[in-house]
C-alpha cells in the first residue's frame, strides 16, 4: 500500500455548494491543494480531486472544493476528517530531514544506553519543532529539537540520544523524587503523521550534517 501523508484536517463545511473549510498541516498547502491534486479522507480508497483552493481572507485555513462533492450533504461526511496525500519519488526528503511520523516510538537514550523514554508526540514550538517523551524514568517531558540538547539524532537508524544533564532531568525513582510540581501543559501542535524535524535552527528546506540534530520541515 502507498503510504500517505496527513496534509489537513476538515474543520468545517463551508455554503451550500460543497466547500470545506480545512486546517492545513503541511508546509506546502499551494503544491498538495492545486487543482487537480487528489486527497484522501484519511481511512478512505477513493480519492478527491481538488478543484478549487485558497486561503480564507477572513480566518484562518484555507477553503477547497473537490470535483466530486457537489453540494453540502455530499460534503458532511467529511466533517473532522484528516486529509491524506499518496507519496510520491517528488516527495522524497533530503538527507537529514524527516517527517513527523518517523519519529513515533523513536526511543530517546542517554550517551551511556540508559533508555530516558519513546516520543509520543511533536509539535511546533515558537520557530523550530519539539518531542513529547514518556514512559522513562523521568516521567514525561519536552526535547526542543536543537542542537545544543542532542547528542545524536538518526531516527532511521533508531538513534535519538540526549544527556540527562544538559535537559536537567531527574532519573530517580518516582519514589526518591517524591510529588511532581504541576505546570501549565504547553498547548500540543498538529496531529504528528506528517513531517518530521531536521537541523536547527530551523532552516527552509530543512537539512542537518550527518550526526547532527535535525530541526523541522513540516509536510
Amino acid at each position: 500500500m502507498t503510504e500517505r501523508l496527513v496534509v489537513a484536517k476538515v474543520r468545517g463545511l463551508h455554503g451550500l455548494r460543497g466547500d470545506i473549510r480545512i486546517e492545513i498541516l503541511t508546509d506546502q498547502p499551494e503544491r498538495r491543494f492545486r487543482p487537480g491534486a487528489v486527497i484522501f479522507p484519511e481511512g478512505g480508497s477513493t480519492g478527491l480531486t481538488v478543484a478549487s483552493a485558497a486561503a480564507v481572507v477572513d480566518g484562518p485555513g484555507w477553503r477547497v472544493r473537490f470535483e466530486e462533492v457537489a453540494d453540502r450533504t455530499t460534503a458532511e461526511p467529511l466533517r473532522d476528517r484528516y486529509l491524506e496525500i499518496a507519496l510520491g519519488p517528488d516527495d522524497a526528503l533530503a538527507e537529514g530531514s524527516y517527517y513527523w511520523h518517523e519519529l513515533m516510538g523513536l526511543a530517546v537514550t542517554s550517551p551511556d544506553g540508559t533508555v530516558l523514554g519513546t516520543v509520543h508526540d511533536v509539535y511546533e514550538v515558537g520557530e523550530t519543532e519539539a518531542v513529547v517523551v514518556r514512559g522513562g524514568p523521568a516521567g514525561e517531558f519536552d526535547i526542543p529539537l536543537v542542537r545544543a540538547l542532542i547528542s545524536a539524532f538518526e531516527p532511521r537508524a533508531g538513534r535519538f540520544v540526549v544527556d540527562p544533564a544538559v535537559l536537567d532531568l531527574d532519573l530517580r525513582s518516582a519514589d526518591d523524587r517524591g510529588p511532581r510540581p504541576r505546570g501549565p501543559r504547553r498547548r500540543p501542535g498538529s496531529r504528528t503523521k506528517h513531517a518530521a524535524p531536521p537541523a536547527a535552527p530551523p532552516a527552509a528546506p530543512p537539512a542537518a550534517p550527518p550526526a547532527a540534530p535535525p530541526a523541522a520541515e513540516t509536510d
